[in-house]
């Protein structure tokens, strides 16, 4: 048994490792930062550390000052921070992976964290990054260092009940007052009896933060608060409360950031009103949920393939209102809550599947990562306003089929086995549809998909094989994120069209946009491991 002071020693040699990685990160060094992360994993360091100290590291330099600027007239866009999104995904899929590559996902978050910090600043070319396109540093000149646009702040304990603080702390965050609203938040942190309730509140205000269109627009939110929350949860959950201030840091400050879209879910309270109610819109206040809205989320009856195929013609090929008239009738009718968002998420794997060239990947896959994020919280919290969120993602589906369908280079596509398949094993199957992903080759990775799938062959096995796959592609957190999305509801969605969600896994890894040598990570990460690449 160690002794005290061997602990001591043993815990001051890992707080300087992680010193060695902030310093590497800060520095903007990829490479530099990659080897400590090893030197961590040789040390067989729990991830749930790592991932701590590396939120710990980046959380100051992760936000901005606002999600869009107006550059003399022109609306541009501030990107979300995808350092947290990338550690949330890590969580599951080292878990999915064979035991050599388990340590993979937590090296590509790694990876990216150095090209992710300050993204304010990199997108008016003052940082170098991920983001930060024709930015030049001199050679041997230091990066300038990151701004912290937010500071750390102490908690907040505002008067009245435990619901009347939690429906200020909205209030603050619908008129953008960052700190506020964040002090507020921190203080009922401190309430662990009701910290579900204050986290599913957490979630609801990222998930009916949307925008309102998509056609022609490059400022969007495209749900991205949401995935923040959900990574904060998440990443909380498993890391501690006690210790993970650094992770409520990180990801519940952003929600108060402007810009705020509220008007999709101002439509799906009207739509309730509307078509589950079934009383005229007034220009009267409306406050909570109706009798009827409750009801609904009782209702337990599973929908039919005709029925699901109907609605998804319904979300992807017919202009509004169509939806949610099929949306409000299915309700009505006793559908279950859970079996329709399974149906939606169908619909929008679809349309990733005719999602074309690879620049045109955004609407489709940040809609499927927010239906995967609905499902989530419906299966991890029960809110009142849940009815409301179907409508919301139906409408997110609606404008993301909408946007394909009048965008260039996208639209349906044949998928079908190659003539060969059906000579071969599934292990050769599953060899050439690693290499159609890492030869980034869509078509051809979904038919060997198909291929597998129509052979019979285990699924568990294609499961990891795409999980794999995915995170042996780096540069941008999206490659893994995604692919995780459409394989964990792969694994409990109700809907019988559920294969459709790993075919959209396949095009999703090999068609995504890839930024710089997608293989870099992969390819160091298997040389300090020792395994054949």
């Amino acid at each position: 048994m160690a002794s005290a002071t061997t602990d001591n020693l043993d815990q001051g040699r890992h707080a300087a490792t992680y010193g060695r990685l902030e310093d590497r990160i800060l520095a903007r060094d990829q490479a530099g930062a990659s080897d400590v992360y090893y030197d961590l994993v040789r040390a067989g360091r729990p991830v749930e550390e790592m991932l701590l100290e590396a939120v710990r590291i980046h959380g100051p330099y992760t936000h901005v000052p606002y999600h869009e600027r107006i550059d003399q007239g022109f609306v541009n866009f501030v990107n979300n921070d995808h350092c947290l999104l990338s550690a949330r995904a890590t969580l599951h899929l080292a878990r999915m992976l064979p035991p050599p590559f388990a340590g993979l996902p937590m090296a590509q978050t790694i990876w990216y964290i150095p090209t992710g910090l300050d993204i304010w600043n990199q997108k008016i070319l003052k940082a170098p990054g991920h983001y930060a396109r024709g930015y030049k540093l001199a050679e041997g000149t230091p990066p300038p260092a990151p701004v912290v646009h937010w500071p750390d702040q102490e908690p907040a304990y505002e008067p009245g009940s435990f619901e009347e603080r939690l429906e200020h702390w909205l209030t603050l965050v619908h008129r953008g007052e960052v700190l506020a609203a964040y002090r507020v938040f921190l203080g009922l942190m401190e309430d662990r009896a009701r910290r579900p309730r204050l986290l599913a509140e957490l979630v609801f205000a990222g998930l009916i933060d949307v925008q309102d269109r998509m056609l022609y627009n490059r400022s969007y939110t495209t749900g991205h608060k949401s995935y923040r929350a959900r990574a904060t949860v998440e990443l909380g959950q498993a890391i501690g409360w006690d210790d993970a201030h650094p992770v409520v840091y990180a990801g519940a400050l952003d929600i108060a950031v402007g810009p705020r879209w509220y008007s999709t879910y101002e439509m799906a309270c009207n739509a309730i009103t509307a078509f589950i109610d079934d009383q005229t819109i007034q220009a009267i206040p409306y406050r909570g949920t109706s009798e009827r809205e409750r009801a609904l989320l009782q209702n337990a009856d599973p929908l039919g393939e005709e029925a699901a195929a109907a609605l998804i013609d319904a979300l992807i090929r017919e202009p509004e209102p169509a939806y949610m008239v099929r949306l409000a009738e299915l309700l009505r009718a006793g559908k279950s809550v859970g079996h329709l968002i399974d149906v939606i998420q169908i619909g929008a794997a679809q349309v990733l599947l005719e999602t074309g060239q690879p620049m045109n990947f955004s609407m489709s896959q940040h809609c499927y990562e927010y239906c995967n994020t609905l499902r989530w919280f419906y299966d991890s919290f029960e809110h009142p306003q849940l009815i409301k969120l179907v409508f919301v993602a139906a409408a997110f589906l609606s404008r993301a089929a909408h946007h394909q369908a009048n965008w260039p280079g996208n639209g349906p596509v044949e998928i079908a086995a190659p003539g060969n398949a059906s000579k071969l094993t599934g292990a050769q199957i599953l060899a050439r549809l690693e290499d159609a992903l890492l030869a980034f080759d869509p078509p051809a990775s979904v038919n060997w998909t198909q291929a597998y799938l129509d052979q019979g062959h285990d699924r568990a096995a294609l499961v990891q094989a795409l999980a794999l796959t995915a995170c042996k592609i780096g540069n941008d957190p999206h490659n893994q994120e995604i692919a995780h999305c459409l394989i964990e509801d792969y694994g409990r969605s109700s809907s019988p069209m559920r294969e459709r969600l790993l075919l959209a896994c396949a095009q999703h890894t090999a068609g995504h946009r890839k930024y710089g040598d997608p293989l870099a990570c992969y390819q160091r990460y298997a040389d300090a491991f020792g395994i054949a690449n």
